[in-house]
Formats: C-alpha cells, structure tokens, sequence
C-alpha cells in the first residue's frame, strides 16, 4: 500500500503528470524534460527524485548522458487499484438505478 501511496502523492503534481506524459513519448534527459518548464533545472531534478522514489521513472546511463524512462508496472497497480473501486461503484449505481426505476413505477401505478 505504499508503494501505492507514494505513486499517487507523485501524481497529484501536475508539473510530474506533465513530465510523465512526456517520457511516455520515449526517453528524454533532464535538459529536455526542462525545456517546456518555467522553473530551474534543480527544481525539475526534484520533481524527477520524486518520480523516481515513487517508482515511476528510471535513469539508464548512456554516454554522457542519464535520460529517464517512463516505468509502468506503478501506474498498472494504481489502475488496477483504481478500476476495482470502479467496478464496485458502477454495481451500487446500478442497484440505485433499479430502486429509482422501481420507484417511479410504483408512483405511476399510485397516480392512476
């Protein structure tokens, strides 16, 4: 459940979202990763130690360079988490939508 807890803290930032979706088009280094922000390069390498901490990124080592990798087996567990969570909610939304149907059928039959 950590690792969960700590996936989501990582996603409730929208610069780290952006970032994520970023590397979701491939590999990139910090320098990229930097350029569509309007923040120091220091303050994106913190957003990716959290990203990283969390699981969500790693770095490989290529040449001179360290780019990020989008890593997805966190994102599978918060989804999977998640889409438990939706199946249970679409069950009692369906149940409510059969008492609500029952309802208006019983004040159709009291109307007449």
């Amino acid at each position: 459940m950590q690792n969960l807890d700590s996936t989501f803290a990582a996603l409730a930032d929208p610069t780290r979202r952006a970032i994520l979706m970023r590397l979701a088009k491939g590999d990139s280094t910090v320098m990229e990763l930097a350029k569509p922000f309007k923040m120091s390069q220091p303050a994106i390498s913190r957003h990716l130690k959290v990203l990283e901490e969390a699981g969500l990124i790693s770095t490989t080592i290529r040449a001179q360079e360290r780019p990020r990798r989008l890593e997805t087996a966190p994102l599978k567990k918060a989804t999977d988490w998640i889409e438990k969570y939706r199946q249970m909610w679409e069950k009692n939304y369906q149940s409510l939508d059969g008492l609500l149907e029952e309802l208006k059928t019983m004040q159709t039959i009291g109307d007449e």
